[in-house]
């Protein structure tokens, strides 16, 4: 039974509707994306994500988290998955489920409505597909400069920033953002975008190499007009990437 056409007591037994939200990190925008003003210009250390301009109430007018109901034959991944690729235009390499949001005030004029979150990374690799003419109502906004925003989607981000900055302490997501190898400054500057605070480069570099986490690969970076830095590789990686089709472990 659709919710509008129900009388007014059988929508107080109508179960609630599913929905799918995600929360999409990335060091950039893609080339071609609209870039929001306002904040951090592109390239100057900070974390994006993209927003969605509402075209219809409630909320119209507003920004909001990609997503959108569940389907009867989608998993709730493969929901985050299209509803995001279809407002950033690109897969995202990494996605895991977050939480679920479902207080009863989220919706109180409306069918109750629940909503699954997940967040996801996009690394320099998602982006070097040839770029798509991008929505006019999709746009990336810095994580310190993100405006007002629909339903209690703010909420949802707090929740995707915490989660994402307290793995990047203990466990390799810092290598989803950048290639197979990459120099120490990159890394340290994943960490400060991510922490949202500078970092002393000796103490990172010290600390990062003391954790065993590191492989020297034993090559340096090239095209550079300084002295070329060593690059390193996650041991980890391999182990810590996740298959193509986004199992999630948090899914029932």
């Amino acid at each position: 039974m659709l919710y509008a056409q129900a009388n007014v007591t059988e929508r107080l037994t109508l179960p609630p509707a599913v929905a799918v939200s995600t929360v999409a990190f990335a060091l950039r925008p893609p080339v071609g994306a609209i870039s929001a003003t306002g904040g951090p210009a592109p390239g100057e250390g900070a974390l994006w994500i993209p927003l969605v301009r509402r075209t219809r109430m409630p909320f119209r007018g507003l920004w909001a988290l990609p997503g959108g109901p569940t389907q009867w034959d989608e998993t709730l991944a493969d929901t985050a998955l299209n509803t995001l690729q279809s407002a950033v235009r690109r897969r995202p390499g990494y996605l895991e489920q977050l939480y679920s949001f479902g207080a009863v005030e989220r919706s109180a004029a409306a069918q109750r409505l629940v909503t699954i979150a997940y967040w996801a990374l996009y690394g320099e690799a998602d982006f070097a597909e040839t770029p798509e003419d991008p929505d006019p109502n999709v746009a990336w906004f810095a994580v310190d400069a993100i405006p007002d925003l629909a339903f209690d989607h703010a909420e949802i981000v707090e929740h995707a920033l915490a989660r994402l900055r307290s793995k990047t302490e203990y466990a390799a997501v810092a290598h989803r953002f950048l290639g197979p190898m990459f120099t120490l400054a990159q890394l340290r500057a994943v960490h400060e975008a991510v922490q949202g605070r500078p970092v002393d480069p000796a103490n990172f570099r010290r600390q990062s190499l003391a954790q065993g986490r590191l492989v020297d690969t034993g090559d340096l970076e090239s095209g550079t007009a300084h002295r070329p830095a060593r690059l390193y590789r996650f041991a980890d990686a391999e182990t810590a990437r996740p298959p193509e089709n986004f199992p999630n472990r948090s899914e029932h």
